[in-house]
């Protein structure tokens, strides 16, 4: 067929996937088919200008039931520079089989006006019922995705409920055999594992054996992936020791859910041993496991940070003599790996606390005089968003218009007179979307400035004199408005607390607090 020397070069790019990596070896493989099935449709519409492009789009082994595939990413890259016109694909579900994931891409093509075609699915996205059609074949898609995830995750409990290693992390103590896909014992880790172990019983606490363990070089697992990226081999800390310390296959078991099951793999401590850990374990831990989310009032929670070592400060209390608790702020990496890898280690909450609302006390004292300019602020963005708003009215009037005077220029008849008239028409409307969808985000965006404007002026008046009467949730979420984080430096004792950008004292940049005394910083180590 000849190709239409009046027809435009449409260039078309072909997008293959494949969920697995079986068969990816053989020289003529999934992706090899699908891309052939897509070369002979476009082959087929020659006449039309249509043109394969070189550059190959295909993802294999990477599921359909995200974005997250390197070919789709250099796809969307190159429909947004303008390189394609249309993407073929063999099925719909090869691009995507999330109805939102697709919905999202076809936001994308219609605004650079790239067209989409399956080749095994005839339809055109540019009408509506061609549309319709396509998200009924992508909720099947989807559907089909969540039926095989149910199955996936129906045959995992079933092994696990046989005792069988369903796959996963590897583990200290373990190694996979390739056959069989069975646990096997590594005897030199085991080895390590049942030391660990020893160790907790003799130290009765996670810190002090993280610290002989890191003293000693032991690191956690390393194993290398299919794909030859190496994996762990970190030291340990008290995050992965406790990990450690209560997973069930030291103990021959295997765990589902809440469930544990005899395993098939040997044991590599003895349930004596198991028990005595456990028991320690639960002992240590006040709260048996369960979540505590700021039960004591720590109204710097998610703000303070230990300057020395980048890291976040988490509040934590003491009990001492069974009465008196004293709570204090902790930095992670001193909690994690020792109080030797951080110089500011913790310090008492009530001081720090007490110093960060004293500054803010200080600078809502001199908010009081801004008030009336915000107002005035305030004033000025209101008339903004009335204005905006009437010209969004009024851009949705002409992009209505503009509908109505488009469908008319594609009726049979009036295309013969009127036709000429079509491209000015349809580059109006596009022109007309433009500035609409640039005015909603300058409304979005002004609209989210007044309210965090609001919030900040509120915050900011609670402090005198209603900020004692507040309960500490209600402290913890002022300061949240105002905040973006507090530093300390406990190697100078020092105290930064830096605002957040949308509250308006911001522009000072960063406040000082007063420095912490000597005795504050001696009494928290």
């Amino acid at each position: 067929m000849k190709r239409n020397p009046a027809a435009p070069r449409v260039r078309c790019a072909i997008y293959t996937r494949k969920s697995t990596e079986e068969g990816l070896e053989q020289e003529f493989n999934s992706l090899d088919a699908q891309r052939e099935s897509a070369e002979a449709y476009i082959k087929s519409q020659a006449h039309e200008g249509w043109t394969p492009l070189d550059e190959r789009y295909d993802d294999g082994g990477y599921t359909g039931g995200n974005m997250d595939r390197p070919a789709l990413a250099r796809l969307l890259a190159d429909i947004a520079s303008g390189k394609i016109d249309c993407v073929v694909v063999y099925k719909v579900d090869r691009l995507s089989r999330s109805l939102l994931d697709f919905a999202r891409m076809m936001e994308t093509f219609d605004k650079r006006q790239v067209s989409f075609v399956s080749v095994t699915q005839q339809f055109n996205t540019a009408s509506s019922m061609g549309r319709l059609v396509l998200n009924v074949l992508l909720s099947f898609a989807q559907f089909e995705r969540e039926i095989i995830s149910e199955r996936t995750r129906d045959k995992i409990a079933a092994a696990r409920r046989k005792g069988k290693w369903s796959g996963g992390r590897p583990i200290m103590g373990y190694d996979v055999d390739p056959r069989t896909t069975k646990l096997v014992v590594n005897d030199p880790e085991a080895a390590r594992v049942r030391e660990i172990f020893a160790l907790y019983l003799k130290h009765e606490s996670l810190l002090p054996v993280a610290e002989e363990l890191q003293r000693r070089g032991w690191v956690a697992k390393q194993w290398t992936t299919r794909k030859g990226i190496v994996c762990g081999g970190k030291p340990f800390h008290k995050g992965n020791l406790y990990n450690l310390l209560t997973n069930v296959a030291y103990a021959g078991k295997v765990k589902y859910k809440n469930e544990v099951h005899p395993g098939e793999h040997a044991a590599i401590v003895g349930s004596e041993l198991w028990c005595e850990v456990q028991s320690l374990l639960r002992r240590n831990g006040r709260t048996g496991g369960a979540a505590v989310r700021n039960k004591f009032g720590a109204i710097l929670k998610g703000l303070l940070r230990c300057s020395a070592c980048s890291c976040a400060m988490t509040p934590t209390h003491a009990v001492k003599h069974g009465k008196k608790r004293y709570r204090y702020y902790l930095c992670t990496n001193a909690q994690r790996r020792g109080w030797q890898s951080c110089p500011s280690k913790s310090v008492p909450a009530a001081e720090i606390e007490r110093l960060v609302v004293a500054q803010l006390r200080g600078l809502a004292g001199a908010m009081a005089n801004a008030v009336a300019t915000i107002a005035k602020a305030r004033e000025a963005d209101d008339r903004e968003l009335a204005e905006l708003n009437v010209e969004r009215e009024r851009l949705n009037e002409e992009l209505k218009r503009s509908d109505r005077h488009l469908k008319r220029l594609r009726q049979p008849d009036s295309a013969r007179l009127e036709g000429a008239g079509l491209p000015e028409a349809l580059a109006e409307q596009a022109a007309t979307d433009s500035e609409l969808r640039s005015l909603r985000e300058q409304l979005l965006e002004l609209e989210t400035a007044c309210y965090r404007q609001d919030d900040a002026v509120r915050a900011w008046s609670i402090f005198d004199p209603a900020w004692d009467s507040l309960h500490p949730r209600e402290q913890a979420g002022v300061l949240k408005q105002l905040i973006e984080c507090v530093e300390f430096d406990g190697v100078g004792g020092k105290l930064s607390i830096r605002l957040r950008a949308d509250s308006l004292p911001a522009r000072a940049g960063i406040l000082q607090a007063p420095p912490l005394t000597p005795e504050t910083t001696r009494c928290t180590n």
